[in-house]
Parts: C-alpha cells; sequence; structure tokens
C-alpha cells in the first residue's frame, strides 16, 4: 500500500542514512497499513455497553476489596452522605450554615405562602413543604448549596393540571388528595431515574428549551399575580396572555381596589429596588433576602391598624398553625385519581428534577465539587415521597434561594435545616401573626422573584450560537404564554427531540482540501487556502452511519461527486473519491449496505471508493460484512494523506 510521488516528507531507509534532504520520484514514502482489528467478544461488548450507559461512574468501586464491616458502612454513605462529611463538620462551618438558614427562612417564608397560593393550596401547605423536604434532603443530598422548597415555576405546574381535573374551590378536599397523589409519583419517578440510573433521560430538555420554559413561566405567573396586585376578585382560571389581560381589563372599572394597588406596588418597587442593591454590590445580598419578610412585616402592620381589610384589601386571613399533620390516608392509591395523579406526579416531577439538577450542577462547579445526579434523583425523590405523606406538596431546589443560600457562606446541607427548624418555629409560633398580610404583598414578593427566571443575555447568546436552539427557546416561550404551561413545556420537549432527529438524519459533510505546506487536510469551507487535489475527491463524514441517516449520506456525497465535476470541467477527471471516516463512531447494517449502494454508483462513473481511518467498531464491521474484501484492503488507509501519496502516481501514470 505505498506509492511514489514527489514530496518533502521524511522517509526512512535503512540501507542509506546519509541520503539528501531532496526527493525524487523513485523514493518511497512511508504508508502505514490498515490491519483487521482483533475480533471482539460479543458478550463483552455487551457489558461495556451496559456500563458506559448506566454505570460510567462505577459506583461500586469504592465497595472493592473492601471488607463486609466496610462494605455496609459505605452503602449507608452512599444513601446518606451527611455520615461521610458530617465527621469533618466543624464550629466555624455551622456558623457559615446558621447565618444562611437563617437568611434563607427569612426568604423563603412568605415565598412559601405566595407559591401554594399558586399551587391552589392552602398558604401552610407551603410552609409544610419548607419543613420535612429540607430535612430529608439534608440527609440524603450531595449538594452542600442547594436550598430545598417549593417554587413558583413547579407551584404553577402543578396547580394548573391539577385544576384541569378538578376544581379547587368546589372539590377542596379531592383536589388536595389528588396534589398529595401527584408529589408522591413525582417522587417516585424521580427516585426511580435514580435507582435504575437513568438521569441522562434528563438531558434531552435541551438548555435552550428549559431557558424558554422558564422564561414564559415567568411572565405567565407574574401576569397570575396581577388578580391580587390590583385586588381583582373575579379572574380567569386561564394563564395564557390573552385571558389573563382581558380579564385584568374587563375588570378595570368595577374589580380594582385602589389601596390594594397602593400597597403592592409600593413593595413591589421596594422588592425591586433591593434586588438592584444585592446586583450591584455581592456583598449586600442580605438586602433582597430579607426584604420580602420586611415587606410583609411592614404591610401586614400597616393593614392591622388601618383596618384596610374592610375597604375591600384581600388578606391571608388563616393559616393553620401547627407542623405537618399525616397526610398518608389522603394518597389515592385506586380508583380514577390514581392515573390522573400518575400522569401530573410524572411531568411536575422531570420539571422539578431538571431544575434541581440544573442548580446543584452550576454551584458545584462554582465550588468545584463533584455532584453525583443519581444520588441527587434518590435524594430528591425521598423527600418527595415521604412529602407527599406529610401533607406537602412538590418541592425542589430553587434558584434565588440556592444563590442567597451561597452568597450568605453556606457550607454544608445544615443550612437546610437550620432552615427548616425556622420554619418549624414559624409554624408553631407566628403563623397566628400572619392573619393580616395582604394578598397584594404576596404578589408583589411572587412578581419580583420570578423576574430572576428571565434570562434575556441567555437568549441572545442562543441567538448568536445556533438559530436552531433560538427558534426551541422562543417556541417553548410562546407556547407558555399564549397557550398554557403544559403546551409550553409540550413544545420544548417536541422542538428538543426534533433537533436530535434533524441533526442524526441530516449530518454535516465537507469537502476537504490540503493546507499549504502541510500533510493536513481539511474542510475548504473553514480553511478558503487549502486545495484541492487534481483528480481526487475528498470528503469527511461527521456523523455515525445508520438507517436514519444513510441514505441521505450516499445521496450528498453523490451530490458533492456531481457538483465537483461541473463545475471543473476543465480540470482532470475525478477517479478517487476518499471518504474520510474519523468522525464516524459507529455503522449499522444499513450503513454498510449505502456504502454497497454508493460504490455500485461510482463503478458506473469510473470512480473509486477510497475509505481513510475507520475506528474499530467501524472496521470490525467492515470486515464483518466482507465490504473490506469487497472493497479491498489497499483502498483503506490510515490517513487521508497516505491515500493521497499512495493514489496521485497512479493518476498520473494515467
Amino acid at each position: 500500500m505505498s506509492g511514489r510521488i514527489a514530496t518533502d516528507y521524511e522517509i526512512k531507509d535503512s540501507g542509506n542514512r546519509n541520503m539528501s534532504a531532496s526527493y525524487t520520484e523513485t523514493e518511497l514514502p512511508y504508508v502505514h497499513k490498515v490491519g483487521k482489528p482483533p475480533k471482539q467478544d460479543l458478550l463483552k461488548e455487551i457489558k461495556t455497553t451496559l456500563k458506559e450507559t448506566f454505570l460510567s461512574d462505577d459506583p461500586l468501586k469504592p465497595f472493592k476489596d473492601q471488607p463486609r464491616k466496610k462494605k455496609f458502612v459505605l452503602g449507608l454513605q452512599a444513601f446518606f452522605p451527611i455520615l461521610s462529611w458530617s465527621r469533618d463538620y466543624s464550629f466555624s462551618k455551622f456558623k457559615g450554615d446558621f447565618i444562611a438558614g437563617c437568611t434563607i427562612a427569612s426568604l423563603c417564608i412568605p415565598q412559601d405562602i405566595g407559591y401554594a397560593k399558586l399551587a391552589n393550596l392552602l398558604p401552610q401547605y407551603g410552609l409544610y413543604t419548607s419543613f420535612v423536604p429540607p430535612l430529608i434532603y439534608a440527609f440524603m443530598g450531595s449538594s452542600r448549596d442547594i436550598a430545598i422548597g417549593p417554587v413558583a415555576v413547579v407551584s404553577l405546574l402543578l396547580g394548573t393540571m391539577l385544576q384541569n381535573e378538578v376544581d379547587p374551590v368546589k372539590q377542596k378536599h379531592e383536589y388536595l388528595r389528588l396534589a398529595f397523589t401527584a408529589t408522591f409519583f413525582a417522587g417516585i419517578t424521580q427516585a426511580a431515574l435514580g435507582f435504575l440510573r437513568l438521569g441522562f433521560l434528563i438531558d434531552f430538555l435541551s438548555h435552550a428549551a428549559i431557558v424558554g420554559f422558564m422564561g414564559g413561566a415567568a411572565v405567565t405567573i407574574a401576569l397570575q399575580q396581577l388578580k391580587g396586585l390590583f385586588g381583582i376578585k373575579n379572574f380567569t382560571k386561564k394563564t395564557d396572555i390573552v385571558s389573563v389581560m382581558r380579564s385584568v381589563i374587563n375588570s378595570a372599572h368595577h374589580g380594582w381596589n385602589w389601596q390594594t394597588i397602593l400597597i403592592g406596588v409600593s413593595f413591589l418597587i421596594f422588592l425591586l429596588v433591593a434586588k438592584f442593591i444585592g446586583k450591584r454590590n455581592k456583598r449586600l445580598f442580605w438586602v433582597p433576602a430579607i426584604a420580602p419578610l420586611i415587606s410583609v412585616i411592614v404591610s401586614t402592620f400597616f393593614v392591622f391598624i388601618t383596618h384596610a381589610e374592610r375597604h375591600g384589601v384581600n388578606i391571608v386571613r388563616h393559616i393553620e398553625k401547627g407542623i405537618n399533620p399525616s397526610s398518608v390516608h389522603e394518597i389515592y392509591f385506586s380508583g380514577p385519581y390514581l392515573t390522573k395523579g400518575f400522569k401530573i406526579g410524572v411531568v411536575a416531577g422531570l420539571i422539578a428534577l431538571t431544575e434541581a439538577v440544573a442548580i446543584g450542577r452550576t454551584f458545584a462547579s462554582m465550588k468545584d465539587y463533584q455532584l453525583d445526579g443519581n444520588k441527587e434523583m434518590v435524594a430528591l425523590g425521598s423527600m418527595n415521597i415521604i412529602g407527599s405523606m406529610t401533607s406537602c406538596y412538590v418541592a425542589t431546589g430553587s434558584f434565588s434561594r440556592s444563590a442567597v443560600n451561597y452568597m450568605a457562606g453556606c457550607n454544608t446541607a445544615v443550612s437546610n435545616i437550620v432552615m427548616s427548624m425556622i420554619v418549624m418555629l414559624t409554624l408553631f409560633v407566628i403563623t397566628p401573626l400572619f392573619k393580616y398580610t395582604p394578598n397584594a404583598i404576596l404578589a408583589s414578593i411572587i412578581i419580583s422573584a420570578v423576574l430572576g427566571l428571565i434570562d434575556i443575555d441567555a437568549v441572545l447568546l442562543l441567538w448568536k450560537i445556533d438559530k436552531f436552539d433560538f427558534i426551541a427557546c422562543m417556541g417553548a416561550f410562546f407556547g407558555v404564554i399564549f397557550v398554557s404551561v403544559e403546551i409550553g413545556l409540550l413544545i420544548s420537549v417536541a422542538i428538543s427531540f426534533a433537533k436530535i432527529l434533524l441533526q442524526v438524519t441530516r449530518p454535516r459533510t465537507a469537502l476537504l482540501g490540503k493546507i499549504p505546506r502541510t500533510s493536513v487536510y481539511r474542510n475548504i469551507e473553514q480553511y478558503p487556502g487549502a486545495t484541492r487535489v487534481p483528480g481526487v475527491l475528498i470528503i469527511r463524514v461527521d456523523s455515525a452511519i445508520y438507517f436514519s441517516n444513510s441514505n441521505y449520506i450516499k445521496e450528498r456525497i453523490l451530490r458533492w461527486l456531481t457538483e465537483e465535476e461541473e463545475t471543473f470541467k476543465d480540470h482532470p477527471k475525478v477517479e478517487y473519491l476518499i471518504v474520510d471516516m474519523s468522525p464516524v463512531t459507529d455503522i449499522d447494517t444499513s450503513g454498510i449496505h449505502a456504502l454497497e449502494e454508493l460504490q455500485s454508483s461510482l463503478n458506473k462513473r469510473k470512480v473509486q471508493l477510497v475509505l481513510t481511518n475507520p475506528g474499530q467498531t467501524v472496521l470490525d464491521k467492515l470486515h464483518a460484512s466482507h465490504f473490506a474484501d469487497h472493497i479491498g484492503e489497499d483502498k483503506i488507509f490510515l490517513t487521508v494523506n497516505d491515500a493521497v501519496l499512495t493514489l496521485a502516481p497512479k493518476m498520473e501514470q494515467a
């Protein structure tokens, strides 16, 4: 597999060590032969594939060669990471966790009351959800920074899907039971993904789709709060922007309350200013953190002394005192609501899981530690399963609270325990004081919180980097605000899958040329200075060749050949078509069949097919299908340069 060509490559000649540096046509450049790979063990190949898919992080490695007692301890630490890191816990770490816990508690208490309303639940259920789940997560979670509790997007999604099945006003008890059932199955879904190590499935929801979905949900949530901000009594149950704005405008003459608007708008401005201060000066992170609680205290006191509720200002009125009652008997384990709860739970669980894992990974990278995604799923699932049995609805990681937790100097998940204890004290002691809290202040707190979910910088970056990602983002965004949260979610998933299918079925191919004064061949569009080799067409396939794209790749290569012949009619006729298979990671039977058809079509045009640098898996299948014998082993090369060195002299002789 060697040929003669004038070149400036180093030639190793054992018979003449002092040969001249200028070479002639009689010299033989070295071309490495592509040998037949050793036959692979099918069982070993299947085992390797399964391991890389489900056990890529080798979770059983720490257990190898360990005594039984040590394995038991390691097993407990795997399920309860707190047993591992608590051994090095110190008072200095506790100080940071205590301050962080107190700070996020001041933020979460007013938010929880508002988020419960988003889910069409009584205020105490929001507080319940910030008591039990954070405790469970602190023992089982692997993130040091994530703050657990109810969040706006999941609350809205859950509330919207639940009210499509059950009326939250006329069927209060059934609605509550369905909420607990959905939470139970959300936890089952999350834990199952972790135990079965299927966490990679949530990666199918692309970053672009998440940005669009979150932004649309933020706008929808903010619009929903206009009811509380303006004191509107008769408000639409729909979430789309058209229905909401029509409801707001129609109630302008008789449904708005100026005292409510004054309270809501005034404190909304205060909260936004506090956020601005916190962004401008990172040391003042505590200002936006305590601003919601200050707003609740001041507005509650104002309403109490003025009795503004007598003038049409809607207030919370009553929050049940005491910690979470048991709700095991409330979960539907049979009947028609079981299926409905399961469907809602799966959707809510996946969205909650996606948000929590994204938040956890973000802060883990900032502090440079590893986050075990599967352990996180088991922890999140376990806390929601137990939460469903203790009067909680779906909990997950909150980005705003996690950011405050991080900036407040948290060191471990103990900050969640501190927050949980403060919420418990609130449930025992402080809840009666929320009686005169105006709904307008809760609306202001939610609006100021969700505005941070609209990431304009990320959208602009998507536009610059990938227009298809931008379309996916906008599709999810407009789907949420103009139709519904569920449709927006469906659109985001559909566009994400469409992108995958498009990339799989229509992979990129490139025409290669030689970079001057090198032996390197690159895309001529990327490197306009790269030169074509006369009589040789070099094409690179940038994808695995499967049944889904094999026919397209074959036809695209033939189109390249036709375009080349039509464009360069005065140049030497193409005699060799070199397919660079460096990026081709795999090939199936349809791909082999496409190569056979390609060779047949090329033979009719009197063009020879040449392959370069096929990987081990591809080469093994080429030999197993006898295509390598059919094409000829002398037509398979290690590099494009080797192929050109070998074939160019033959073209000159022809």
